[in-house]
């Protein structure tokens, strides 16, 4: 049985960008076919067991020709599996999805286009450029700045261009861009007609210039006629002084590490980059999951209280309590405890109510929170290596205690060189494993790879370690949780100089 090939746009590079229905499709893949230019983020919304295939093609380069990217589409399909072909910007416009639409079409193989968020389109509006003006322009003109020297009657019609009236938006036009000036001022444009060229459009590195037609060649600079580059001619191009936002974000083209674990570093990047970050995802930990003994589940009614420390426990506690069929009105007699409110989020996901929360996020709060224990049975479901500040002090005040390692953590199985960071601004760490780990993944060379960047500290336990490296930390907020910790990098860093 054949399977079903996906022509889904990837948008411009913000990988926020993608449609809902992109996404979906993601989820289901068996094999993802992606370009160079598809944000790589994006193939984490596909299953880990879903093949990636790099086939993209680069200005000057070609990794896999188009009519072999078109046979895989065919062959894959009719191995049965969902094949998305992630695009990037939108599949049909410049981007050869016409093409692999009739491959399939040819071939028998059914296929659906999941239409992408054209760079066109997404990154004049990146840089403060409304394409149409009630009171500057009323058509927009979408032209290759690359028609291709085998198919001649491609070329432009500049004369047409030149006097259409609206805004012309070239894309791939990079190396093009003076050319295109010249034929459009030949054809009769004014010379001071306003223009921009945007490179990385819509992410952190984002570059934007503003000229007129005639001196945008003296302008531009060497950056700008490198791909991707989108070059916007027309009246409108003038209010992006007045209109550019993300280049205003407090954060914009700072670089920022997170070391939190790949499935966990979500949550921290997407708040850092919604400011303007240019977010590095450095994982340093790797979790495993460790099986709960049968056991505890079948015990759980007889404890006081559940203590649960981390969102990583609460996921697996209950992933496994649901494995072994464990009802969880087991749980109707105890009560549950957790430090901090995005655990106590996570357990109260699963029907439960949290009965203890400490207004610190720490193992000492939580003592305090708890009350009088003389006597109760407790069960702490956390990490294999903890402090045992927790456990020591709640069984010198009379309880019984229990200790459940719910998960490992270590270092990660295929980790890169720390020495690929390259310069950042701030390096984030929101737990004393992802100090531990990095230093050991930096193998003795930890300041020197962090330079003069700023740390960030989840809280004062984190704090420690680092100092207890010898290092300082130079933000941490007052509520330890990833929102605070990114409102205090912001806070931090909002006004300073960024690396180049």
């Amino acid at each position: 049985m054949s399977g079903r090939v996906y022509l889904v746009g990837a948008g411009p590079g913000d990988p926020g960008l993608l449609t809902l229905r992109g996404k979906e499709v993601l989820e289901q893949a068996d094999v993802v076919l992606y370009d160079s230019l598809a944000n790589a983020r994006l193939l984490d919304h596909a299953p880990p067991s879903a093949q990636r295939i790099l086939v993209g093609k680069r200005h000057g380069r070609t990794s896999v020709e188009q009519e072999e990217i078109e046979a895989m589409l065919v062959a894959l399909a009719r191995q049965g599996k969902n094949v998305v072909r992630l695009k990037g910007g939108d599949p049909y416009i410049f981007g050869r999805g016409g093409e692999e639409a009739q491959a399939c079409r040819a071939a028998g193989i059914d296929f659906e286009i999941v239409p992408g968020v054209t760079s066109a389109i997404a990154v004049p509006a990146y840089a403060g450029i409304p394409l149409t003006h009630r009171e500057h322009s009323s058509s927009v003109t979408f032209v290759t700045g690359q028609p291709g020297s085998t198919r001649p009657e491609f070329e432009p019609d500049w004369d047409f261009l030149a006097r259409s009236g609206g805004t012309l938006v070239f894309l791939m036009a990079m190396t093009r861009i003076e050319h295109i000036a010249a034929r459009l001022i030949a054809a009769g444009m004014d010379p001071a007609t306003p223009v921009a060229a945007i490179r990385w459009g819509t992410l952190p590195r984002q570059q934007s210039v503003l000229a007129t037609l005639k001196d945008i060649g003296s302008k531009a600079g060497e950056d700008l006629k490198r791909p991707p580059v989108i070059f916007v001619v027309g009246q409108v191009a003038a209010l992006a002084d007045e209109l550019a936002w993300y280049e205003r974000l407090p954060l914009f083209g700072r670089r920022v590490v997170v070391t939190r674990a790949r499935a966990q570093a979500g949550a921290l990047a997407s708040l850092l980059e919604r400011a303007g970050a240019w977010v590095i995802e450095y994982p340093t930990i790797e979790l495993t999951e460790l099986p709960i003994g049968r056991d505890v589940f079948d015990r759980l009614a007889t404890y006081d209280w559940l203590v649960l420390t981390s969102t990583n426990g609460v996921a697996s506690f209950f992933d496994q309590m649901k494995a072994a069929r464990c009802d969880v009105r087991q749980l109707a007699g105890v009560r549950v405890a957790a430090i901090g409110p995005v655990t106590a989020a996570a357990i109260e996901a699963h029907g439960v109510l949290v009965a203890a929360q400490p207004a610190e996020f720490r193992a000492e709060a939580l003592l305090h929170a708890l009350g009088e224990v003389d006597g109760k049975r407790i069960l702490l479901a956390r990490a294999e290596v903890a402090r045992e500040v927790l456990p020591e002090e709640l069984r010198a005040r009379g309880a019984c205690v229990d200790v459940v390692p719910v998960y490992r953590t270590g270092l990660p199985s295929a980790p890169e060189p720390a020495d690929s960071l390259g310069s950042f601004d701030v390096i984030t760490f929101t737990s004393s494993s992802t100090v531990t780990n990095f230093d050991r993944l930096c193998e003795g060379r930890t300041r020197e790879i962090i330079g003069d960047a700023a740390i960030a500290a989840i809280g004062p336990v984190t704090a420690q370690t680092i100092a207890d490296l010898g290092m300082h930390v130079a933000v941490m907020p007052g509520d330890y949780t990833i929102d605070a910790l990114a409102e205090a990098i912001i806070a931090h860093l909002g006004s300073g100089t960024r690396k180049a």
